[in-house]
């Protein structure tokens, strides 16, 4: 009677393990991806030596020898900028307005406030905002024509809001820059922020001048696409989406970075802890890929059991998005279905012996 429960309980469990839900499992099974009803929604490629070649890894552009050269660029003034305008009189003693320039001259500090205008003595308040440091001193001069029988001016810019760069975002120390010192490039901004806090392959750069936008990669820039800023520039650093999903019997499981700009699928394997001994079937290895320009989605297979396929792995590109599946092997599954009998048994012959 025993031996006709244990047996019964058998069949059961072999029943419900033929039921393809009751087994658990990350995704779906190798047969499953390569039967042919299932193809018919997506292209299943093998890869090898014939197949490889739409799929592999473009050249590493090279790196660049030009240098973006610092050259000044010029600074029209606006809201916010601070002047020190420094006025000599060199009129005859007693009649002099402002001191001589054997004295020093007259030291004076003005801001431009919001509506662009400032304001002096002698010179009132006059519409400076957008102008270059050359036109307010032949303003200036103009101004103190009559006044004054032989002035001279300088005006210097020493809070430069109009010529400052700001950089936010993925960067150590955001905030907003300075140009007094000279120039500044793109990778002189970023360095002042004190780097990005991403891998170079994982940042986006975007530069905004008030007329265009541009965008670029950093590892991009850091192999010498570096370009001047323009004032009152802004820079943006952000995380690229440069990521894919590893899933079934591999190390790590779940969403990660790409390890570079330009990774390999054995790159990306091995990012992960590469394939689980004890439970992957290196024969299920897929790369499953969302169609491009409307097509059918891909969905490639590779067999590691082949040398080969090492190479080929290594030439394979892993793009954004994609998603690797590494199926159980086939006597992992038969573990989980063989498991629950054994437990079954012992715990019939438990209750015999207990009876």
């Amino acid at each position: 009677m025993r031996n006709s429960a244990v047996t019964g309980l058998m069949l059961m469990t072999l029943t419900l393990a033929g039921c393809g839900g009751t087994l658990s499992g990350a995704g779906p099974y190798k047969g499953d991806i390569e039967s042919k009803e299932q193809n018919s929604a997506y292209n299943l490629v093998e890869i090898n030596a014939n197949t490889i070649a739409p799929y592999m890894r473009g050249e590493v552009r090279p790196v660049q020898a030009s240098v973006a050269k610092p050259v000044p660029t010029s600074v029209r003034l606006m809201a916010g900028d601070t002047l020190n305008v420094l006025i000599t009189d060199n009129a005859p003693e007693g009649s002099a307005v402002f001191a001589p320039l054997s004295t020093g001259g007259t030291q004076l500090k003005t801001r431009i406030d919001d509506q662009g205008m400032i304001s002096l003595p002698y010179v009132g308040r006059q519409f400076v905002a957008g102008m270059t440091l050359n036109q307010v001193e032949d303003m200036i001069r103009k101004q103190l024509k009559g006044v004054t029988t032989d002035v001279q001016t300088h005006v210097e810019l020493v809070g430069d809001l109009s010529g400052s760069v700001l950089v936010a975002g993925a960067v150590k120390s955001p905030g907003r820059f300075s140009t007094l010192q000279g120039p500044l490039t793109l990778l002189d901004a970023v360095n002042q922020a004190g780097g990005p806090v991403l891998e170079p392959h994982l940042v986006n750069v975007t530069v905004r001048t008030g007329s265009q936008v541009q965008q670029f990669n950093y590892e991009d820039v850091l192999a010498g696409n570096n370009m001047m800023l323009r004032p009152n520039s802004e820079v943006v650093l952000d995380r690229a989406r440069q990521r894919f999903v590893a899933m079934g019997a591999v190390g790590e499981p779940g969403l990660h970075d790409l390890p570079a700009q330009n990774a390999s699928l054995l790159d990306a394997l091995g990012s992960v802890g590469g394939l689980r001994e004890a439970n992957a079937n290196p024969q299920g290895v897929f790369v499953f890929r969302m169609g491009e320009n409307s097509n059918k989605p891909t969905v490639m297979r590779l067999d590691m059991r082949d040398p080969a396929a090492i190479f080929y792995a290594r030439q394979v590109m892993v793009k954004p998005d994609d998603t690797i599946y590494v199926t159980n092997a086939a006597v992992y599954e038969w573990q989980k279905v063989i498991g629950p009998i054994v437990q079954t048994m012992v715990l019939g012959r438990a209750t015999g012996i207990t009876q």
